[in-house]
């Protein structure tokens, strides 16, 4: 007999996605839409729950051949009552109460988690973080969180929000994330990179100096993270200061991880599967300048091996039960 299919919903600001899988991290089928929180829940909520439905149909199966639905979602969220809380990146999701609108329409255990912690199981069971026992995971997306497993164990705190790193205050002003001026989140994350986008290409053309991101000011159009990156992977200097300058706040948030944790590895998702050493060897630089020597020493920092598939194996991780 088959094993019983898992259903892994990512929820993410920008898109959604759904994956079945009988054996993770192996994609049985895939589906994808945008989440488009501007228009609120419902639309999503129905896209969802048609996309399952959907691929249901196309594997031939029916909800008796699900085993469980997993949904990885940022936070803040109530993940025993599987309730969204109006995450920042899903502002309009007010206590959206998702585990119980999936049970309902599915008849299946529905189990909903941070989408750090999620991304730190992950890794942990089959990407970057194969064989460590203390690893630390940065989603580095459009925010910046962390999940934490110590002693191969998921830990989440007293009130399940260990691993909000973003939320630390590395500067007194600057950018601002996790709804703090100077946090690391607003220095260190896609979000921040916009921020210091904007303000870095328009010092640069009051000095006059020519950079490729000037293009997308030039046609109102608000400079993303993604932008930076490529054009810093072209040699842009503009753009490659920015990733520097990112790359060492980031490597201050990791020295704060390495003295409170000290653990084996870090692993950094988001920009730094998409920069690289780019954006690491500053913040390496730093985390070993900042940290205590021998933690520092012991901490591998390398980015996440899972790649763009990572939320689709991260949200399964959670319908396999954590």
């Amino acid at each position: 007999m088959q094993k019983k299919i898992l259903v892994g919903i990512d929820v993410g600001g920008t898109k959604t996605a759904v994956v079945f899988s009988r054996e993770p991290p192996a994609i049985l089928a895939r589906a994808e839409f945008a989440t488009r929180p501007a228009k609120g829940p419902q639309l999503a909520l129905n896209q969802m729950k048609k996309a399952i439905h959907d691929l249901l149909s196309a594997q031939d199966v029916d909800n008796a051949d699900v085993l469980r639905l997993g949904v990885s979602c940022g936070g803040p969220l109530d993940r025993v009552r599987g309730i969204i809380q109006s995450p920042p990146n899903l502002p309009t999701w007010e206590n959206v109460p998702l585990k119980s609108i999936l049970e309902d329409e599915f008849k299946v255990e529905c189990l909903v988690e941070n989408d750090a912690n999620a991304g730190a199981v992950a890794e942990h069971r089959f990407g970057a973080g194969q064989g460590c026992q203390h690893l630390v995971f940065l989603t580095m997306g459009t925010g910046l969180g962390a999940g934490i497993i110590t002693d191969g164990r998921l830990y989440r705190g007293a009130d399940d929000l260990a691993g909000e790193i973003g939320h630390v205050r590395l500067t007194q002003t600057g950018p601002v994330g996790h709804n703090k001026a100077g946090s690391a989140e607003g220095w260190a994350s896609g979000g921040g990179v916009a921020q210091l986008a904007a303000q870095s290409v328009a010092a640069a053309q009051k000095k006059g100096k020519r950079t490729l991101l000037a293009e997308h000011v030039r046609s109102g159009k608000p400079i993303t993270a993604r932008e930076v990156g490529l054009a810093a992977q072209k040699g842009d200097a503009v753009a490659l200061e920015i990733v520097r300058s990112a790359g060492e706040r980031l490597g201050e948030a990791l020295a704060i991880l390495v003295d409170i944790l000290n653990p084996q590895r870090i692993v950094v998702g988001g920009l730094a599967m998409r920069l690289g050493d780019l954006l690491l060897d500053p913040a390496r630089r730093v985390m070993q300048r900042e940290a205590l020597a021998q933690p520092a020493r012991t901490c591998q920092v390398v980015p996440a091996a899972l790649g763009e598939s990572i939320g689709d194996i991260a949200a399964l991780c959670v319908a396999m039960g954590i």
